[in-house]
C-alpha cells in the first residue's frame, strides 16, 4: 500500500472538501499562517488561500515539497511564481469560478450608468420624486470594445450582445473565420475612437501593465465609457483622473483601483464621472467556495490518475 499524499488545506473549505477526500490523501487543516507555515515543508499538496497576498507567498516559499498549489484566485502575480516554477510547482487557479457574478457586475455597472441609476438612488434617499430621467443612454446598437476574451470576458459578450449591442473582442490572433468581428493586439488602439465603450477583463501581467494610458484615452470618444473589472494597474491611474477631470470621456466604471482600499482622500471618490465599486464584482455571489471545492475534488481524481488538473497556471505567463 503506498503511503498517503500530504495535503495542507485551509479550513475555510473543510465543510466543502473533507466529507470527500479520498483515501489517498492525508489532509492537515489550517486557520491561521502560523499554523500553515508549520506544517507547510511537508505537504505535496496545498490550498492555503488567505484574504490577504502577503501569508499566501510566505507559505509558498515554505512549501518546499509542494508539488501542486490550488487557488480560489484568478490572478496570482503576487506568488513567487519564478521559484515555484523553478521548484516545478503545478499551479491551478481560479480562472472562471466568478466569472458569472463578474459578467453580471459589468451589464449591472453599464445600466446603472446608462439610466443614471445613481442619482435614481440619491434621490429616493432624499424622498425626491424625480420627473425625469437622469439617464437617457441606451445600450442598444452601441458599440463595446472588449480587451480579454477568458472566462470574464467570454460571458460578458453573451450577455451585452443580449441587449443588441455590438461587442468587438481583441484577440492575439485577430479576426477568426466564422467568429465574427476581433481586432488584434496590433489593430484595437487604431480604432478606440470607433466604440462607445471599452471593457477592460484582460489578466494582470508585464504585457497589460499600464495597457490604457493618456494616449489611449485621448482616442476614445468624448462620450465613451471605460469599464475595469481586470486590475487597477492596467489602467494609468493618474491620466485616467485627468481624462476624467478635463471630460475627455464621459466616464469610467471602476471595481479595481489602484492602491486598494483606495484612501479616503483619493480624488476618484469624488470625481461625478467615476463610479468605484470596490472589488466587490467577483464577491457578490454565493456559490464561489462550492464551485472551488467541486473543481478542486474533480482535480484531486486528474491528479491520481496521473492526468492534467485545470485550468492550469503558467508562470511565465502570469495567468
Amino acid at each position: 500500500m503506498s503511503k498517503p499524499t500530504r495535503a495542507l488545506l485551509s479550513a475555510m473549505i473543510r465543510p466543502l472538501v473533507e466529507p470527500r477526500l479520498p483515501d489517498w490523501v492525508e489532509p492537515a487543516w489550517f486557520a491561521s499562517k502560523e499554523e500553515a507555515l508549520e506544517y507547510a515543508p511537508r505537504a505535496e499538496i496545498g490550498w492555503f488561500d488567505f484574504t490577504q497576498p502577503g501569508p499566501m507567498a510566505e507559505v509558498a516559499r515554505a512549501a518546499t515539497s509542494l508539488k501542486w498549489l490550488n487557488s480560489i484566485y484568478a490572478g496570482l502575480d503576487f506568488l513567487p511564481l519564478d521559484l515555484l516554477d523553478e521548484r516545478g510547482v503545478v499551479i491551478t487557479n481560479g480562472a472562471g469560478i466568478n466569472a458569472i457574478t463578474i459578467a453580471e457586475y459589468v451589464v449591472m455597472l453599464m445600466l446603472a450608468h446608462a439610466k443614471g441609476y445613481r442619482e435614481v438612488v440619491r434621490a429616493m434617499d432624499r424622498r425626491e420624486w424625480l420627473m425625469d430621467s437622469p439617464g437617457k443612454r441606451e445600450l442598444a446598437g452601441e458599440r463595446v470594445l472588449l480587451l480579454g476574451l477568458g472566462a470574464i470576458g467570454s460571458l460578458v459578450k453573451t450577455r451585452l450582445e443580449g441587449f443588441d449591442m455590438e461587442v468587438v473582442p481583441v484577440r492575439r490572433s485577430g479576426g477568426a473565420e466564422g467568429e465574427g468581428a476581433a481586432l488584434g493586439p496590433d489593430e484595437w488602439r487604431g480604432r478606440l475612437g470607433e466604440f462607445d465603450w471599452v471593457v477592460l477583463a484582460v489578466p494582470a501581467t508585464p504585457e497589460t501593465d499600464g495597457m490604457i494610458g493618456a494616449e489611449e484615452l485621448a482616442a476614445m470618444k468624448s462620450t465613451a465609457v471605460l469599464v475595469n473589472i481586470a486590475r487597477g494597474a492596467v489602467v494609468d491611474q493618474p491620466a485616467l483622473i485627468a481624462a476624467l477631470e478635463a471630460k475627455s470621456i464621459e466616464a469610467a466604471l471602476l471595481d479595481v483601483t489602484t492602491p486598494e482600499p483606495l484612501p479616503e482622500d483619493h480624488p476618484l471618490w469624488s470625481l461625478d464621472n467615476a463610479q468605484v465599486t470596490m472589488h466587490l464584482s467577483g464577491r457578490a455571489q454565493t456559490k464561489m467556495f462550492q464551485r472551488s471545492a467541486d473543481r478542486f475534488l474533480a482535480n484531486l481524481d486528474r491528479w491520481h490518475r496521473g492526468e492534467p488538473v485545470e485550468p492550469r497556471l503558467d508562470p511565465g505567463l502570469g495567468y
